[in-house]
C-alpha cells in the first residue's frame, strides 16, 4: 500500500488545478485587440470613475425595460443598447423618425407626438403615425465612442472654426446650432450665448447640448422613460413620478462620457498615410477636422487632451440631395453637423456586416457616402471624382483604417 502524506495530496491538488486552468486558457479566445473594438474606457480613470463606469455599462447595455418597470405606453426600442450594439453604430432597423419642424421657429406638431415618432406601443395601445403635413427624417443612431473629448471641447475653439459668412471664400461656411436649452443643464464654464441661445453639439443636427440633454432625451423619447429631469409621459404629455433614477441617468452620462476614442489601425501603411493626404488635398479636413484639443473636464483623464475625432461639430448645408425638409433648432432641413469620421471602418461590425452612412443610413459605401455630399461639400466631392482608382483606393483605406 502507498502511502501519501496530507503535504502531497496538497501539491498534487494545485499542481492540478494549475493544469487545468493553464488547460482552459488554451481554449478560451484571445481578448480582441483595443483598436478593433469600440467599447472600453479612457486611461486614467479613478477607482470611484471606473466603478461608475461599470455602473453606467450595465444601465445602458444590459438594462432592458418592460411596461412593469416603465416601457412605454410608446417607445421606439426597449433598452438603449438595442440600437447602439458594441456602442456602434445602429443599423437600419433601429432608425429614429422625426418629424414635424420646418424652420427655426420650432416644432408645430409637437401637440401631435413630435419630434419623435414612437412607431412601438405596448398591449392596449396604438403606436404612433407620421401626421398628415409633416415633414420627417430618419436618423440612424450614432456610435458612442470618444463622446467625452468632443464634450469637453470649449466653445470658443468651436466658434474659431465657425465661418458662418464664408468670411475667407472657401465655399465652407460651418455654423454653431443655437439651441434652446433645458433648465436642469448645468451652463458650460465660459459658455458661449447668443440671444439666450447656447450652441448644441450633439445629435444629427447638433441639437443637444451636452451628454445629459442626449441622455435624458432618449431615455424619455427612445422608450418612454420618465426621468426627473424630464418626467412626462409621451403619451399624455402629462407629468408622471420618475421611472429611472437620476444616479442612474448619471452612471449612463458618465459611461458615454468615459467610453475610449476609437483607435486607428494601420497609421503607418504607406497607403494609409497617403489616403490621409489626399482627404486633406480634395479639402475633406475643412470640415472633418484631423485634430481638435478638449479644455478643463472635471474628469482629469479627459482634461487638455489632443484627439483626431475628423469633425468641426458644426452645421454644413449639404446641398439639396440631402435636404429632408425637417430641421432642429436653427439649422435649416438641408444642414447636418458634421459627423466624427473616427470609428468609421469598425461600423460594419455593429451594422450587419455592411455600411449604412451619412445621417439615415442611405449610402451603401464609404465611396456612396462621398458621392452623395452636396452643398458645401461638392467640390471635395467633384476632385474625388477626378481622382485616379488607385488614389480613391488609398483615400477609402485611410477611412477604413480610422
Amino acid at each position: 500500500m502507498v502511502y501519501i502524506s496530507k503535504k502531497g495530496i496538497v501539491t498534487g491538488s494545485i499542481i492540478a488545478i494549475i493544469s487545468l486552468l493553464i488547460a482552459c486558457e488554451k481554449l478560451m479566445p484571445k481578448a480582441p485587440a483595443d483598436d478593433s473594438i469600440l467599447d472600453g474606457p479612457v486611461e486614467g480613470l479613478t477607482p470611484e470613475q471606473s466603478v461608475q463606469f461599470l455602473r453606467g455599462d450595465v444601465a445602458f447595455n444590459d438594462e432592458v425595460f418592460t411596461p412593469e418597470t416603465g416601457l412605454g405606453p410608446l417607445f421606439v426600442a426597449t433598452s438603449c443598447g438595442t440600437c447602439h450594439a458594441g456602442d456602434g453604430k445602429g443599423h437600419p432597423f433601429t432608425t429614429l423618425t422625426r418629424f414635424g419642424q420646418t424652420d427655426s421657429t420650432g416644432n408645430k406638431f409637437l401637440d401631435a407626438g413630435g419630434p419623435q415618432l414612437q412607431h412601438r406601443a405596448i398591449y392596449n395601445y396604438q403606436p404612433e403615425q407620421i401626421p398628415a403635413g409633416a415633414t420627417f427624417s430618419k436618423f440612424m443612431p450614432p456610435a458612442n465612442t470618444g463622446l467625452g473629448f468632443l464634450d469637453a471641447v470649449t466653445d470658443a475653439d468651436l466658434l474659431a472654426l465657425a465661418d458662418p459668412q464664408d468670411l475667407n471664400g472657401d465655399g465652407i461656411s460651418g455654423k454653431p446650432n443655437w439651441i434652446t436649452i433645458p433648465d436642469y443643464l448645468a451652463i458650460r464654464a465660459n459658455a458661449a450665448i447668443q440671444n439666450g441661445k447656447y450652441i448644441g453639439r450633439f445629435g444629427k443636427k447638433a441639437a443637444a447640448y451636452d451628454l445629459l440633454h442626449q441622455t435624458v432625451n432618449a431615455y424619455n423619447q427612445d422608450m418612454g422613460i420618465a426621468s426627473a429631469y424630464e418626467p412626462y409621459d409621451t403619451y399624455n404629455h402629462q407629468e408622471v413620478d420618475p421611472e429611472v433614477s437620476n444616479q442612474t441617468v448619471i452612471d449612463v452620462v458618465v459611461y458615454l462620457k468615459t467610453l475610449k476614442a476609437p483607435i486607428q489601425r494601420t497609421p503607418g501603411n504607406p497607403d494609409v498615410q497617403a489616403g490621409k493626404k489626399l482627404f486633406t488635398q480634395i479639402g475633406c479636413a475643412k470640415c472633418h477636422i484631423p485634430e481638435m484639443k478638449t479644455g478643463a473636464s472635471s474628469i482629469n483623464a479627459l482634461s487638455n487632451k489632443t484627439f483626431a475625432p475628423y469633425t468641426d461639430l458644426l452645421l454644413h448645408d449639404m446641398g439639396t440631395g440631402l435636404d429632408d425638409g425637417y430641421t432642429e433648432g436653427t439649422a435649416t432641413t438641408a444642414e447636418w453637423r458634421t459627423p466624427p469620421l473616427w470609428g468609421l471602418g469598425l461600423s460594419r461590425n455593429s451594422q450587419g456586416g455592411q455600411y449604412f452612412l451619412l445621417h439615415d443610413g442611405r449610402a451603401k459605401s464609404i465611396e456612396e457616402a462621398i458621392l452623395l455630399h452636396g452643398g458645401e461639400a461638392h467640390q471635395s466631392k467633384d476632385h474625388f471624382q477626378q481622382l485616379s482608382a488607385a488614389d480613391k483606393a488609398r483615400l477609402i483605406k485611410f477611412l477604413e483604417s480610422l
